[in-house]
């Protein structure tokens, strides 16, 4: 029975969120351009510079914002492994729905390209990405966002 209390609050806690962040206008200013992309505080593995903007599908998002989204995943990866996949992508779906309304990003349009959270996390961490995928039992992280 808790299990149901759980699913239930993590569904309406998404759910209130994605409404309420989707009223909100996309109002994320456009990164300034870099000269030469420098190296990444973790050894290069970006190769961009500090702000500079995801390269492919990320919908502009920069390798700040991208770094937080890696660093909250990384938080709940033992909490992922340890409590059942289908918990742990209630857990997937709160993170990447609080970075999204924390950075400004506009709800309905990550809805529509759910694939850019694996854009995203393949560029700034794969190694968090894979720790995620093994966790919650899913080909791609898109799989297990529910409602995005």
């Amino acid at each position: 029975m808790p299990f149901r209390r759980y699913a239930f609050a993590v569904a309406g806690s998404v759910a209130l969120l994605a409404g309420t962040a989707g009223c909100a206008s996309d109002t994320t200013p456009e990164p300034a351009p870099t000269a030469a992309p420098a190296p990444s505080p973790d050894g290069g593995a970006t190769g961009t510079a500090p702000g500079a903007v995801i390269p492919g599908d990320s919908g502009g998002v920069t390798t700040t914002q991208a770094e937080q989204l890696c660093s909250e995943m990384e938080s709940q990866l033992q909490n992922w492994r340890t409590y059942t996949p289908t918990i742990g992508k209630g857990g997937l779906n709160t993170v990447v729905g609080s970075w999204a309304a924390q950075n400004g990003i506009n709800m309905i349009d990550l809805i529509a390209h759910k694939a850019r959270i694996d854009v995203i996390t393949t560029a700034q961490c794969p190694d968090v990405r894979d720790g995620a995928l093994y966790a919650l039992e899913i080909p791609d992280l898109a799989t297990g966002l529910i409602g995005f």
